[in-house]
Order: C-alpha cells, then sequence, then structure tokens
C-alpha cells in the first residue's frame, strides 16, 4: 500500500481569499465556526487535460449551498472560475480534483454566526480512480447502509454542506470495515436515495431507473450520464424505488465527480452483472469529458 500524505503536508499553493498561499500556510483556528457548527459547504470538481469539467454548473451550486446555509461568497462566480485554473496551474496539475470550500471564521464561538467571516479556499491535488481499477472493471460491492438521508425539512438536502456527510462517512466506514466499496442509503422513508457520494442507477428491458433526488443532490455527474442517455435514444425513468425491487434489475451503476461512471455488481443480498447499457455510458462520460471545453483561464 503506498504511503499517505498528510493533506496538511504538502508543496505547493492553495489559493485561500483571494490569493495563493503556501499549502502548509493555508491553516485556520482551531475555534473556526465551520469545525464547531459545520457552517461549511464545498464542492467536488474533477479537471481533464487542463480543462475543468462543468466548471460554470459547479460554480453555480457552490453559490446555491452557501446561500441555503445563509453565507455570502465575497467573490464572484467568475472570480472562482478563474481561482479553480490559477490554484489548477499554481500546481502544475491538469488531471486532478478541484476542491473549493466556503467557511464561516472563529470571529463567534456560538450557534448564532452572524458576524463571522466568510472564508474561501481553493485546493487542487492528483486524483486518480476513486475506486481500484481492476475492480471498477467487474463491478464495486456496496453494503447497505444503516443511516438514511433525511427529509427535506429537516436538514438543506439540496445544499452541498459538510454536516450532511457525516453519516455518510460513518456509513463508508462500516462498509469497508466488511470489505465493501462503499453503502447504499436509503432515504428518510425507505425507499432507495444515493451511495455515500454517489448517485443511483439500474437498468431493466433496455431503460434506466434513478432515484428522484427529493432529498438528496441532484448530482453534476448525475445530470450529464441523464443527457448521454438521452441522445442515444435510452429511457430514464425518475421515480422513487423500493428497495425490494433490486432483485429485478439488470444492471447497476453508479456516478458522481469522483466516480465517474462506476459499474456495481452486488449490494448487500442483491446481483447485477455490468453490461452493455453501463459500457455505453462509460464509453460516452470519458468521450464528453475529453471534449469538454474550457470555460476559464488565467
Amino acid at each position: 500500500m503506498a504511503a499517505i500524505i498528510p493533506f496538511d503536508d504538502r508543496d505547493g499553493s492553495i489559493w485561500y481569499d483571494g490569493k495563493l498561499v503556501p499549502w502548509r500556510s493555508a491553516t485556520t483556528h482551531v475555534l473556526t465556526h465551520g469545525l464547531h457548527y459545520a457552517s461549511c459547504v464545498f464542492e467536488g470538481v474533477r479537471m481533464y487535460g487542463g480543462k475543468i469539467f462543468k466548471l460554470q454548473e459547479h460554480t453555480d451550486r457552490l453559490f446555491a449551498s452557501a446561500e441555503l446555509l445563509g453565507m455570502k461568497i465575497p467573490f464572484s462566480k467568475d472570480e472562482i472560475n478563474r481561482a479553480q485554473y490559477e490554484a489548477a496551474q499554481a500546481q502544475n496539475i491538469v488531471d486532478g480534483y478541484i476542491r473549493p470550500v466556503v467557511f464561516r471564521g472563529s470571529e463567534m464561538m456560538a450557534v448564532s454566526a452572524q458576524a463571522t467571516k466568510i472564508h474561501v479556499a481553493i485546493a487542487v491535488w492528483n486524483w486518480p480512480s476513486y475506486f481500484d481499477p481492476k475492480e471498477k472493471l467487474k463491478g464495486i460491492r456496496l453494503d447497505m447502509a444503516e443511516w438514511r438521508r433525511p427529509a427535506p425539512d429537516t436538514a438543506p438536502s439540496k445544499a452541498k454542506a459538510a454536516g450532511l456527510y457525516m453519516i455518510c462517512t460513518l456509513s463508508k466506514h462500516a462498509a469497508e470495515a466488511k470489505g465493501y466499496a462503499d453503502a447504499m442509503m436509503l432515504d428518510y422513508r425507505g425507499l432507495v436515495a444515493e451511495a455515500t457520494g454517489a448517485n443511483m442507477f439500474f437498468t431493466k428491458d433496455g431503460k434506466i431507473h434513478t432515484p428522484t433526488p427529493d432529498c438528496f443532490l441532484d448530482g453534476i455527474t448525475r445530470q450529464s450520464v441523464i443527457a448521454l442517455a438521452k441522445v442515444r435514444g435510452i429511457p430514464v425513468i425518475e421515480r422513487a424505488i423500493k428497495p425490494e425491487e433490486l432483485s429485478d434489475f439488470e444492471e447497476c451503476f453508479i456516478t458522481g465527480t469522483a466516480a465517474e461512471v462506476t459499474p456495481v455488481s452486488e449490494i448487500a443480498q442483491y446481483r447485477f452483472k455490468p453490461g452493455n447499457l453501463t459500457e455505453t455510458l462509460m464509453t460516452d462520460f470519458t468521450a464528453a469529458i475529453n471534449a469538454a471545453p474550457a470555460l476559464a483561464t488565467v
């Protein structure tokens, strides 16, 4: 196993509050509000061949998430777009992962945080396949998570907010402890929702079925894959899916910025066989990311 390089001890620079700073100096205080009260939103963005995929969509969602948490980002969307390229160039990365993060500072330490400063940081690093390449081709194995996605009237489910990922970490750790790659989560009603960091898709009789994202993120990769399927004339049905229906599906795959399009061979007691539909969409998605235009340059 390769040695882990801690994320606080790396060479290079991070874009932090409007300027590039040395990576190891991009720090914040232990009493920052974002750490104690989860007043933090972020994005996961991919760069391929020097071009950022769906940059504007990710930046739009970052601003929407911040607004849902009552945080006004002190930069324009164009500035954040340019900053992502600037941070990537500072790291000499053309194929990597970009993490913009917005959080409240340490001016106040209580539930109320009206006077805290809003900070923005953007880090970029190399990022290989999220799952082991050999395992990915044959389909990854998912466990069934014990934790459920909350109802939309109990949490800001449309925000990519740090606090919403606590149960994802718990679920993924539990799955990995049992030898699985990830876990599938149900929602508050007991319906199929998503994996811990990716959206779910299933196939049957030449059609694609995917849960309606009414209490979890409608992922940008999810939207891209649905659009690719429709171009090919493949019907995509967004609906409520009961877990017992999994026995009727033929193929399964997940989508996400990190996961891209990844086949699934197993979810707890349910089995799937990666097939033509999944392979077609994997190929089409690869073509799409390679053809995507750069939306901003520095």
